[in-house]
């Protein structure tokens, strides 16, 4: 499949959560996207000078006007840094939330029924918060070793778009896990469901982390995104 297909995932993601069936589901995970924004809005408007000026090389005089240059590098690498210490906070709690969400919408798409009995809040909490443990035993080393590199001068203007990548595919393993995990697939299961889907995972992926610029929009991205990916799931599953 293509980088579109995943794409338009998040589109139907958006479309889902507005469903009468779902409401219910939806309001949780999105109070806690909100929270996130809150929090790193007031974080930012504290300390990102302080962080950002500890981050930017010194440069001497006559290099000054590469500062130009480095800001928004710096910008949005610090941002994404920040980003991702406030989610995994976030989806540690949101986590049986999002795991009720997608269950209810894969239910939907396939227009069915459980055939068995579904696991409450709960029995879901203790699952759910193993699975979220795994993704950031996952995430962490690839995390701490783009930390250091954005330490080492010169070699941290690479650590922008790394991060960017990092994001975008740990975007389509936050989220597709959610419905990998309902239907009882391992972790390695998952990832390798991802791989042999790469285009659509990661078009998923761009846009989910696109949408996380576009104010507003990037209130409803947790509960829409559990949904398209429930979504992209159905589809190519």
């Amino acid at each position: 499949m293509s980088l579109y297909s995943g794409a338009s995932c998040l589109v139907s993601g958006l479309q889902l959560i507005l469903r009468p069936e779902l409401r219910r589901f939806v309001m949780f995970p999105l109070l806690i996207n909100l929270l996130l924004f809150i929090g790193l809005i007031v974080l930012c408007s504290h300390y990102f000078e302080i962080w950002l000026n500890a981050l930017l090389p010194s440069l001497p005089y006559w290099l000054g006007w590469l500062n130009f240059i480095l800001w928004p590098i710096f910008i949005a690498l610090l941002g994404m840094m920040l980003f991702f210490g406030f989610s995994v906070v976030c989806t540690l709690i949101a986590a049986p939330f999002n795991g009720l969400l997608a269950e209810r919408t894969e239910l939907l798409l396939r227009n069915s029924v459980a055939s068995t009995p579904q696991p409450g809040l709960l029995e879901l909490i203790p699952r759910s918060l193993g699975r979220e443990l795994r993704k950031l035993g996952y995430l962490l080393p690839r995390a701490i070793g783009l930390l250091v590199l954005s330490f080492i001068p010169g070699l941290n203007l690479i650590a922008a778009p790394l991060w960017l990548l990092l994001g975008v595919w740990m975007m389509a393993v936050q989220y597709i896990d959610y419905p990998a995990d309902n239907n009882l697939y391992s972790w390695d299961n998952m990832l390798d469901w991802l791989r042999q889907r790469r285009a659509s995972s990661l078009g998923f992926g761009v846009a989910a982390y696109g949408a996380l610029l576009l104010p507003g929009l990037n209130i409803l991205l947790m509960p829409a995104a559990v949904c398209g990916a429930t979504a992209l799931w159905v589809k190519e599953g």
